[in-house]
């Protein structure tokens, strides 16, 4: 690894790029993971560069404070990934009753699980309150419901609201949440409701956090770390204005964004402390607990999807290789390629990294659409019947959030890691979706 790279592009050192990608691709090959028969698609994460972005992400932050890393699982709730990050000392954010299950089930224990989402039932905030549940309240309706809740039981449960600083978006509108108008959250700046807030804490001594998430991918670190000032100054001004410490705890989201372009790290975990240093220094001096909610960030550079390439043509002079990644596996790509484009590398069917000289090429999938293109002119080594193509920056999200279209089958997914002497070992993460799982009975 070059020592002259900026410290908030550091690679760790698994995550070397091209030549380890190919060292997994073909060894899975050889392994008989992929098949261009039996199995055409898989995707793969590469657990020892996880192990090493997550060890990166609790040294940012200094050891003095208390600071509980909670993985937003939508990222990537599949068991074993939920497991492992488990053991590697984080926690977990939930926003729906299935994530909430999955966390659970992967051995969290509630203290270390964080409850957001804008549509909770009552169902779900009370499993909540009764097992100790960190709860981020989003409106003032699930306050009143809250108050209802706790008038039947006591909980340990700590409990906060999300507000939000309404400081502006970022480039991807989808990936923004700290617009005017955001679903998300009691919005601050609206008419009476910062008053309203202090008030609703003055009356309600259980209520310690406040909360709030700017945005991720398109979301710039100063404009994450503005609305993290904002909440900062906010629970300060209440703690003023009660006349006590009765704000303890910050939730500052998670949204770092992820570099697609080439193989950085870049934003770092450190760049993005400075500038909270920068914007938001009370959160270092030690007189909150924080919380973050980190997702893509975490899994994103440590996974890539491969898939053979089933036929090829022409068409109006443009080649186009057909593969097995499209849309389900790739939903924002295909359906917001400006906002979401992905790397490809190309591949012998061995898995060895093809050369020559770049056609541009479209990359299409198996669904029966015309958009179904996870490339468009992309400059590739001409692709042909056999060959593999790779997926990159793929780790969360893409392989985790299958979308059923034609009733293609998840793929499966592997863990990958490494001896020293450089043996590779593949750990199933998920299996593949047999057709017959497809299959639901005719009700007698």
């Amino acid at each position: 690894m070059p020592e002259n790279r900026p410290p908030s592009e550091q690679l760790p050192s698994s995550l070397i790029g091209a030549e380890r990608r190919e060292l997994l691709l073909r060894e899975a090959v050889r392994q008989g993971l992929l098949d261009p028969e039996e199995t055409p698609l898989a995707a793969f994460l590469d657990l020892d560069a996880v192990t090493e972005t997550v060890a990166a992400l609790h040294a940012a932050f200094p050891a003095a404070l208390d600071v509980r890393h909670a993985f937003a699982a939508k990222a990537n709730p599949l068991g074993p990934v939920l497991r492992r990050l488990r053991a590697l000392g984080m926690g977990c954010e939930v926003a729906s009753p299935g994530e909430f299950a999955q966390a659970l089930a992967a051995g969290f224990p509630p203290e270390l699980i964080v409850l957001d989402s804008p549509a909770k039932t009552r169902r779900e905030l009370a499993l909540a309150l009764d097992l100790g549940v960190t709860v981020n309240i989003d409106n003032w309706q699930e306050l009143d419901r809250i108050d209802a809740l706790l008038a039947e039981r006591r909980s340990a449960a700590r409990i906060g609201v999300r507000i939000n600083p309404q400081v502006g978006g970022g480039s991807i509108a989808a990936m923004s949440t700290a617009t005017a108008t955001s679903k998300f959250g009691i919005p601050l700046a609206d008419a009476g409701n910062a008053t309203r807030l202090i008030e609703a804490f003055r009356a309600r001594p259980w209520l310690t956090e406040l909360h709030c998430h700017v945005g991720s991918q398109g979301v710039d670190l100063d404009l994450m770390a503005t609305g993290v000032a904002a909440t900062a100054a906010f629970a300060e001004r209440i703690n003023r204005e009660l006349g006590r410490r009765q704000v303890t705890g910050l939730d500052i989201g998670g949204g770092l964004p992820v570099n697609f372009a080439d193989d950085r790290i870049a934003p770092g975990w450190d760049a993005y402390v400075d500038r909270l240093r920068t914007h938001a220094p009370v959160l270092f001096d030690g007189r909150y607990r924080l919380t973050t909610e980190f997702g893509r960030s975490v899994l994103a550079k440590s996974g890539f999807i491969a898939s053979y390439i089933e036929y090829t043509k022409e068409a109006g002079g443009r080649p186009i290789a057909i593969g097995h990644a499209g849309a389900q596996v790739a939903t924002r790509t295909v359906f917001m390629p400006d906002s979401w484009p992905l790397r490809i590398s190309a591949h012998h069917p061995s898995g060895r990294t093809k050369h020559g000289t770049p056609v541009p090429q479209d990359v299409a999938g198996p669904c029966c659409f015309a958009g179904d293109l996870i490339a468009r002119a992309r400059p590739l080594p001409r692709l042909a019947p056999g060959d593999l193509i790779c997926l990159l920056d793929c780790g969360a999200y893409y392989p985790s959030n299958h979308f059923s279209y034609n009733s293609l089958p998840e793929p499966p997914v592997h863990g990958a890691t490494t001896t020293p002497t450089g043996a590779v070992h593949f750990t199933p993460l998920r299996p593949a979706q047999p057709l017959e799982a497809l299959l639901t009975p005719t009700p007698a």
